[in-house]
């Protein structure tokens, strides 16, 4: 029975969703103003269906990663997609390419315009009409700078409610704080008087207040005007933050998961495709509460744990715990999936695998990193204590110490990687990873800021040149790494909604099984995450033959010598996939 067509029946789940969130009369008004926007963008916005598949690989990209003189950076990044990519990735995260004021982008001065050095919304369309687009709905905060936060402090009153002035007497700790500065931020306002402003990540990143249906009409507008502009993928940044009630711990509130529902639910009467990325850098068990029921919250939310878990397996040369913890990967339906990724413009994250690997295990990861050229964020925790909120580091610095032997690097690097592609869901691979990028300290020296240390900009002349020099680092991962995604995004067993089993054949490998789609194909993806030779038995319920297709090595069904033919040897971080039939 399908329930109410119109948003203005209180039957229906928009509007009663705003009623859980808002009193009668402030719902009643947000209820016409998401009836408005509707309206306004089904005139402008063409939907079209899509599904995830095997094929969808996303780049997760600053808008200026590279330059050329005299050109959009935007452009540059388009015609290196173009020469480069084309066929091999389909889509591409660009980070934050709005006007902003610091955190590389993170701080927005206007949601609905280009930052002026990137192009502009001509380039942003342009790749969108190549590639499946994502873009960062930064919509926790925005800039102290913004024509928002200034007509507040000049007391415009239509904005008097869209930001959170507190009381610093109030009793504020049991707010989960992820940073290690002061929740509130003192500003004057044009009458001289005093704001104390909350601000959960920066001073320059002053939240927003949900409690205001003006907020919520202003940022679903922005999110439309981004699918009007060629989004499919919307990244909802810091999403776990965003409604605060206080005397909680303003974190995974009810209401935030409600808001997600609510904005998902919005955004699908105009383009029911729009994927929703929820981007909540917290411990596993509430990470993956964002899926919600499976029908109504985020269609993919980012695997936090897996990259301080595949970098914990390769310096230990023990994948134990992280079999352990892939094995407990359980999806509400097939129509959600993890984002799978190793590396991003922020850290390796502590607090995902806060339960998972034990505090010296994490102090381990902490000291490696830092002995490899790596730097570490701190985070404040209830009682004044300071714990790692992320490693800032490269990944492929972070897996291996700069000053070892770069084929060693490449190696552990193109492993990690590997057991990404194969992870069931939809795999990220930042810009950096895909060319073998080293800790950038120049960076932290000029900015002061940890996080830059994993996010050099290349000129386009100098990346090419490495592209295209036998044995640079940068030409032999961006070789190697398109090699396995080629044969990733060919094969159906790798199909995000498949379905797969976590295999523990031995101590030092990370196993997964794979099939897809009702078809009798699978894939056993073996990954050595040792510096050893690994000899193991691969498990009655696999049949042969098995072929390698990284290597086209086949493994004949010889029933006299099954016994032995099912024993399989990889070499010190070899990677096989092997396929064959259920």
């Amino acid at each position: 029975m399908k329930g109410p067509k119109h948003i203005s029946d209180p039957k229906h789940t928009i509007n009663k969703r705003l009623h859980k969130l808002y009193p009668e009369e402030i719902a009643q008004r947000a209820v016409n103003d998401i009836i408005d926007l509707i309206f306004k963008y089904k005139q402008r916005i063409k939907s079209t269906d899509y599904r995830l598949s095997q094929k969808d690989i996303i780049l997760i990209t600053y808008g200026d990663q590279v330059s050329k003189l005299h050109q959009p950076s935007l452009e540059t990044l388009n015609n290196f997609m173009n020469d480069h990519l084309k066929g091999v990735i389909n889509s591409i995260h660009i980070l934050p390419f709005y006007p902003y004021s610091s955190d590389d982008g993170f701080s927005v001065v206007n949601y609905n315009a280009v930052d002026p050095h990137m192009g502009s919304w001509r380039e942003i369309e342009s790749i969108s009409k190549d590639y499946r687009l994502m873009v960062d709905g930064v919509i926790n905060h925005i800039s102290q700078f913004s024509d928002w936060f200034k007509a507040y402090l000049a007391g415009d009153p239509y904005f008097q409610d869209f930001f959170i002035n507190v009381d610093p007497s109030i009793d504020l700790s049991k707010v989960v704080r992820p940073r290690a500065t002061p929740l509130l931020s003192e500003f004057i306002d044009d009458e001289g008087k005093i704001r104390n402003i909350w601000t959960t990540f920066s001073k320059d990143q002053v939240d927003l207040n949900y409690k205001s249906h003006r907020v919520l009409r202003n940022v679903l507008d922005a999110l439309f005007y981004y699918i009007e502009k060629g989004a499919t993928l919307i990244r909802f940044d810091a999403i776990a933050f965003i409604w605060k009630e206080i005397g909680t711990s303003c974190v995974h509130l009810p209401q935030t998961h409600e808001l997600i529902q609510l904005m998902r639910e919005v955004l699908h009467e105009v383009a029911p495709e729009v994927i929703i990325i929820t981007e909540t850098n917290v411990p596993h068990n509430e990470n993956i509460s964002y899926f919600g029921s499976g029908d109504d919250e985020a269609q993919m939310v980012y695997n936090f744990a897996l990259p301080p878990l595949l970098l914990h397996s390769i310096l230990n040369s023990n994948t134990t715990k992280l079999t352990k913890w892939a094995k407990t990967l359980t999806l509400p339906n097939d129509k959600v999936c993890f984002f799978n990724f190793t590396a991003s413009h922020d850290g390796i994250g502590m607090r995902p695998v806060k339960g998972i690997l034990e505090d010296e295990e994490i102090q381990y990861l902490v000291k490696t990193v830092e002995e490899h050229g790596g730097l570490v964020s701190y985070r404040a925790e209830e009682d004044g204590s300071e714990t790692p909120y992320e490693l800032n580091c490269s990944y492929i610095d972070a897996l291996t110490n700069p000053n070892e032997d770069q084929y060693l690097s490449i190696k552990r690097m193109l492993v990690t990687q590997a057991a990404v592609l194969a992870m069931p869901g939809v795999p990220g691979i930042y810009f950096h990873s895909l060319v073998g990028s080293r800790n950038y300290h120049d960076g932290v020296k000029h900015t002061g800021v940890n996080r830059t240390i994993n996010r050099e900009k290349y000129n386009i002349d100098w990346l090419e040149n490495e592209l295209s020099t036998q044995g640079t680092l940068a030409k032999t991962m961006f070789d190697s790494y398109k090699r396995l995604i080629s044969i990733r995004i060919s094969e159906e067993a790798f199909n995000p909604f498949g379905e797969f089993e976590i295999l523990d054949l031995d101590d030092r490998l990370f196993v997964i099984d794979q099939s897809c789609c009702g078809k009798e194909n699978r894939i056993v993806a073996v990954h050595n995450f040792s510096n050893e030779e690994v000899i193991c038995k691969l498990p009655d319920s696999i049949s042969l033959p098995l072929c390698d297709i990284l290597s086209s090595n086949c493994m004949p069904n010889n029933e006299e010598k099954a016994e032995k033919i099912k024993e399989i040897k990889l070499e010190p971080y070899q990677i096989m996939w092997l396929k064959g039939k259920i």
